[in-house]
């Protein structure tokens, strides 16, 4: 029982920065699934909500008034990783990846240093903590579960729209929409805008969580991203309600949180977590690749038995 604790203690912490992180995850879910784009930009917009929070909080700002300005930070990243892809024309990947490279010196501009402690200072999860004398880690869980509540049913709602519609559908059939008169320049500007704003807005609630800023802790955030997509996406597959699917992508975070933690418990390296994060996507992309391929071999071996 004492072997299991720590195990147990882990999980639960696991779970509350898996709903953390997974406001992320539908920022890529975003851009990766429904615009159809592998947006670099993210790793630098994460660590910009970060920046801007903990920036604020420490000049006075109330916390959770921080949270807006950097929802509003990540759109800006968005904006510009947009314009630099249907304006100039530059490869969404390099564009992504420009403004992923110019977010880092800016990020330390903003801060002023690497990073940024909160120690001391009033945030979303301590305020909460101290008001109902719960955990950090119970705290860090009710303010997720209430944030991906209402960005979820916002995002199902905004989706149902003419607009959403044309963002969804610029992804999946570009020149078909442009054929409609629709401008897809803009829906991909936008969706770009929405995405990275989610993904800061993570940002600045993990930098709560965890006491601090820091320049490098958006690095590999796109990698994170689409694990736990393709996890959710194992789990519940994709041909499901768009409200469902939102669903699964968070339960995705919350699962690769929990593998990440017990593995760390068993004793693998921090060090080790890239190289672990990378078999996990991998192995899941290969899943479907596999069915696909056993399924004509079964068709044979029912044949010859026939």
């Amino acid at each position: 029982m004492t072997t299991l604790l720590p195990v147990l203690l882990a999980v639960h912490g696991a779970v509350a920065q898996g709903i953390l992180w997974g406001i992320m995850t539908l920022g890529v879910l975003l851009t990766f699934r429904i615009l159809n784009i592998a947006d670099m930009t993210v790793d630098g917009s994460f660590a910009a909500g970060g920046a801007v929070s903990a920036v604020l909080i420490t000049h006075g700002m109330n916390p959770l008034l921080t949270l807006v300005f950097a929802f509003l930070m990540g759109s800006v990243t968005g904006l510009c990783t947009g314009l630099l892809h249907t304006k100039l024309h530059i490869h969404e990947i390099l564009a992504g990846i420009l403004s992923m490279i110019a977010l880092y010196s800016i990020n330390i501009r903003i801060m002023g240093r690497s990073n940024i402690g909160l120690l001391g200072e009033a945030t979303v999860i301590n305020i909460l903590q101290e008001k109902f004398s719960i955990s950090p880690n119970a705290a860090s869980l009710i303010v997720g579960v209430l944030f991906i509540s209402v960005i979820i049913v916002a995002m199902y709602w905004f989706f149902g729209t003419e607009i959403g519609s044309a963002i969804r559908a610029t992804g999946n059939n570009e020149h078909m929409v442009r054929a409609l008169g629709a401008d897809t320049d803009f829906m991909k500007i936008l969706g770009l805008m929405i995405a990275n704003g989610l993904v800061a807005l993570s940002g600045a609630l993990v930098a709560q969580s965890q006491g601090y800023g820091d320049v490098g802790m958006g690095t590999g955030t796109i990698v994170i991203g689409l694990a736990s997509i393709i996890i959710g996406e194992v789990i519940r597959g994709k041909h499901i309600s768009f409200g469902a699917y939102l669903i699964s992508v968070v339960l995705g975070s919350i699962v690769y949180r929990i593998i990440i933690a017990i593995v760390l418990q068993l004793g693998l390296r921090p060090t080790d977590l890239k190289l672990f994060t990378a078999i996990i996507v991998a192995s899941a992309l290969a899943i479907p690749v596999v069915k696909k391929n056993m399924r004509p071999s079964r068709k044979a071996a029912a044949k010859e038995r026939a």
